[in-house]
């Protein structure tokens, strides 16, 4: 059915929107199961129920777990016969623990009863246990909440001894460290594998005889001051003592065992303090023999499927390995898309397997791999659920999630643009057109600039950039050096030095844009949130061109932000500086602040005040400076919110900041 009389996008379809972040295939192929998120508008509260759709006909997609909880992380049986999922359902205050259901229906039951965050499971080949992640409740925590006076009263005191205590999206840390887990799959009954007081145990694989566990862990004397020695170790599944498999420096992501669990493959980057360098394919035989293989070393690709978006996230998926052992299947992030790549063991025969155009996110296959299963996103739809036949290559869009909602939509038109950059390297951008755009008019337009800075804008459906555009804006993105796509001597170009080839790139850009017939060159406005704040309160500092600004959660101030931050010490590696009492001057210069007495630009400033990346201070210094240089400006602030509110906040408060920022933009340029 073709709707006629379509309507633009408003804010509160955030509301409407159900999210997709995960799929998974069954064994035989027959069944794609995956978690949709729901708001409930009342409460704001997010739910998230488990759907499934047959392989074999589209838009059959079905609720197979129903309810006001949060079903996530599904994970078939090796037979088939059972989905084992994360789910809250039993208490809602407590941390979520296993279930599970089968897979023709019925209801489902509580399997775990651990007092702890379950990060993640996976089943044995055998299909008799589960290896779960955890990290335990301290101990501090369940004798308060035993004691009804102790929890009305809270939280005494928090002691800590290590440097990262704090991680935006969590809080403040336990004193536990996160470990390996055996849960019985009959029984439930539970079994921790290791318990070391400093050293945490992550991303966890089984072999395919189920008689070792690989995973990964850092054994340096301080580990927060040595993120990248990462080390990959097998140990029996059993229990027993771990034997560390000698790779290369660099941190790491996702071991998997070969077939004939000989090999084991992983992702990860190399050299310490080099973050600019691209996330690579790795194999490294499992008893030890040779040194660690770079597959994709010599492609200047970065493994990964991470572009901006904000309505999900796409999963990093381990490697997998192809049946007979010859091959493996990784994503990739280049040139605004995220594909599926398929590499051979000698580092020879790359090919793309799909998503040229779009972004491949979550991907699995069933136990033949004759079928794949993948999760699409494009600019226009950000949750497609789609079917590749390995046989005859064909793919199928099997189900678009929020289908019903976006053929009621006018979401404008789209341009990408490839152009030269001032060092002559290419540069890619997107121009985003309102609905019913006329030629003949003048528009007002707005810069985005994304965070990070080493992530990508791309073909991924943005629902704030469409609903900036309903309201009569040309929209306008690109990837400036810095960020990814385009091999790393581009990311390396700001490392060290923010604010220098970046702030040109975008500088070219809003040129290039400003020569369109249709743009009204006094009034341009500028936004960005993260790095893309930090670049959008270096931009007012160092020219006037845009008539109006926004700066969502920003970096302002280098010096302070030092040691506040979550990422405290850590930020000083892109600045390649020593710490900040011992390398002022290099803090300083690299600081919006230092150069904020030039501002003249109207300054809406919104920050998170429970943002633990970005500390509130950040923004609320560059707020009191504007006010005290007499320039306009505003504040935001949002209660209760990380980092991440435009992704995964409230909604309600996600709708308030987007009336804010379009609301300062009317005011200036409209």
């Amino acid at each position: 059915m073709v709707i006629k009389n379509k309507r633009s996008i408003t804010a509160e379809d955030l509301y409407e929107f159900k999210t997709v972040t995960y799929t998974r295939i069954s064994p035989d192929g027959k069944n794609i199961v995956f978690p949709s998120q729901f708001v409930d508008r009342k409460t704001e509260k997010k739910y998230t129920n488990l759907w499934m759709q047959p392989t074999d006909a589209v838009g059959n997609a079905h609720p197979f777990t129903y309810g006001n909880q949060s079903d996530t992380d599904p994970v078939w049986s090796p037979d088939g016969s059972q989905i084992a999922f994360l789910s809250n359902r039993g208490d809602p205050e407590k941390p979520a623990q296993i279930y599970l259901i089968p897979t023709g229906g019925g209801e489902a039951r509580q399997l775990s009863h651990i007092k702890g965050s379950i990060f993640s499971t996976a089943w044995s080949p055998d299909g008799k246990q589960l290896l779960c992640v955890v990290m335990k409740t301290d101990q501090e925590v369940l004798d308060r909440d035993a004691d009804e006076q102790k929890r009305k009263l809270g939280v005494v005191a928090r002691h800590y001894t290590r440097v990262f205590y704090k991680l935006d999206g969590m809080g403040y840390l336990p004193q536990e460290r996160i470990h390996l887990w055996l849960v019985d799959a009959a029984t439930g009954k539970a079994r921790q594998l290791t318990d070391h007081p400093v050293y945490d145990e992550t991303n966890a694989s089984w072999s395919p005889d189920g008689k070792w566990i690989a995973f990964l862990s850092n054994h340096s004397s301080d580990p927060d001051f040595k993120p990248e020695h990462v080390d990959l170790f097998v140990m029996p599944a059993k229990g027993g003592e771990p034997r560390k498999i000698e790779t290369n420096l660099g941190e790491k992501q996702l071991p998997a065992f070969s077939p004939d669990g000989k090999w084991i493959a992983y992702y990860g980057g190399l050299g310490e303090n080099e973050g600019w360098r691209n996330n690579s394919l790795w194999i490294v035989p499992v008893d030890g023999s040779s040194r660690p293989l770079n597959l994709t070393g010599k492609y200047d690709l970065h493994v990964s499927p991470w572009t901006i978006n904000d309505l999900g996230e796409p999963e990093m998926i381990a490697p997998t390995w192809s049946k007979d052992g010859q091959k493996l299947y990784f994503p990739v992030t280049y040139h605004g898309s995220s594909i599926l790549d398929r590499i051979d063991l000698s580092g020879k025969n790359l090919e793309t397997v799909i998503g040229e155009g779009g972004v491949v996110g979550s991907f699995s296959f069933d136990k033949e791999q004759q079928k794949l299963a993948y999760l699409y996103g494009t600019m226009d739809d950000p949750a497609q659920i789609c079917l590749l036949d390995m046989q005859t290559k064909k793919s199928a869009m099997l189900h678009s999630h929020n289908h019903a909602l976006l053929e009621k939509l006018d979401l404008g038109s789209i341009e990408e643009v490839w152009f030269k950059g001032p060092a002559g390297n290419d540069l890619q951008g997107w121009i985003l057109k309102p609905p019913a755009f006329d030629p003949k008019k003048k528009y007002p337009s707005i810069l985005e600039i994304h965070g990070g800075p080493q992530v990508e804008y791309g073909n991924f459906f943005m629902h704030e950039f469409y609903y900036f555009a309903s309201k009569g804006y040309v929209v306008y993105f690109c990837n400036p050096r810095g960020g990814r796509g385009y091999g790393e001597e581009a990311t390396k170009a700001i490392w060290g030095s923010w604010g220098q080839a970046d702030y040109v790139d975008l500088m070219a850009w809003t040129d290039y844009v400003e020569k369109m017939p249709y743009i009204d060159p006094k009034r341009m406005g500028v936004t960005g949130g993260s790095y893309g704040g930090y670049m959008t309160v270096w931009i007012i500092g160092h020219t006037q061109r845009y008539a109006a600004a926004v700066a969502q959660r920003c970096v302002s101030n280098f010096l302070s932000m030092w040691g506040s931050s979550d990422f405290n010490w850590a930020f000083q590696q892109e600045l390649c500086a020593r710490q900040p009492f011992f390398d002022f001057e290099k803090y300083w210069k690299m600081s919006p602040i230092a150069y904020i007495g030039n501002a003249k630009t109207p300054t809406k400033v919104i920050h998170n005040e429970f943002d633990l990346r970005c500390p509130i201070e950040q923004g609320e210094q560059v707020f009191v400076a504007l006010k005290s240089l007499g320039v306009d400006s505003e504040m935001v602030r949002f209660p209760d919110e990380f980092h991440g509110l435009s992704r995964t906040g409230r909604t309600d408060r996600r709708i308030s900041r987007l009336n804010h920022i379009i609301g300062w933009f009317d005011k200036y340029l409209k």
